[in-house]
């Protein structure tokens, strides 16, 4: 078309002149697209004054000396006391005063058991019932001692304190765990001294459940004259 055509009004040839422009013009690539929330980066000298901050805030702050600090254990009732630490009860109290509690190591020594035995106790007037109840277990125990590792004296000490702490609480079971180590001698003890002891009515090797042969339960007196005692006969 030339430009000396005039068959096309003014107005017609400014679009076409505006037309060309556009067509000729390089395609500008796409914009991408920015996040609207803009990024800020602390400058180096931001950044030394943070540090500066901190140091001058820490001034004087010493570390915690954790040296004398008690390591944290969970406190469990054991349901045996250590037969060391009754056995220096015992020795702690004195001479053992109670005409009961003169036991002979010889006499128990002298009539020795095997380590699987099942030994078996009870006074001629004592109840068959109550026998047979303590025989199976059903009769509920104050107290347990594990005299394993003691020797002769700890092991009869313990025995001894345990029937004590026993009679105090005015309870009338109580377990000894003498083990079946090899040759009885424990065992053999325990069942001689219980045998001798004025205050025993009763004592059978546990059942499987609660030690077997290795432990014996045990039917004590009860303390008529203990307060407890005159305090539930009371009510």
């Amino acid at each position: 078309m030339s430009k000396h055509d005039t068959s096309l009004s003014k107005s017609q040839l400014d679009l076409l002149k505006q037309f060309k422009q556009q067509i000729n013009q390089p395609i500008a690539p796409k914009k991408e697209r920015i996040s609207k929330q803009p990024i800020y980066t602390a400058s180096q000298a931001e950044v030394e004054d943070e540090i500066q901050l901190f140091t001058k805030a820490m001034q004087g702050v010493q570390k915690i000396d954790a040296s004398n600090l008690a390591p944290l254990q969970h406190s469990k009732k054991s349901s045996r006391p250590d037969a060391q630490i009754l056995a220096r009860r015992m020795a702690a109290e004195g001479t053992i005063a109670q005409e009961d509690a003169v036991l002979s190591d010889m006499q128990a020594l002298l009539n020795p058991v095997h380590s699987q035995a099942f030994l078996s106790y009870r006074i001629a007037t004592l109840q068959n019932r109550v026998f047979d109840d303590l025989k199976a277990g059903k009769m509920r125990w104050f107290e347990a001692v594990d005299l394993h590792g003691c020797t002769i004296e700890q092991a009869r000490e313990a025995m001894l304190q345990l029937i004590q702490l026993a009679k105090a609480d005015n309870q009338n079971v109580i377990k000894i765990v003498h083990g079946k180590g090899e040759g009885g001698v424990l065992k053999t003890c325990v069942n001689g001294w219980l045998r001798q002891h004025r205050d025993v009515l009763a004592f059978v090797s546990a059942p499987d459940n609660q030690g077997g042969t290795g432990a014996v339960l045990v039917l004590l007196k009860r303390a008529e004259k203990n307060p407890k005692y005159e305090q539930e006969n009371k009510h």
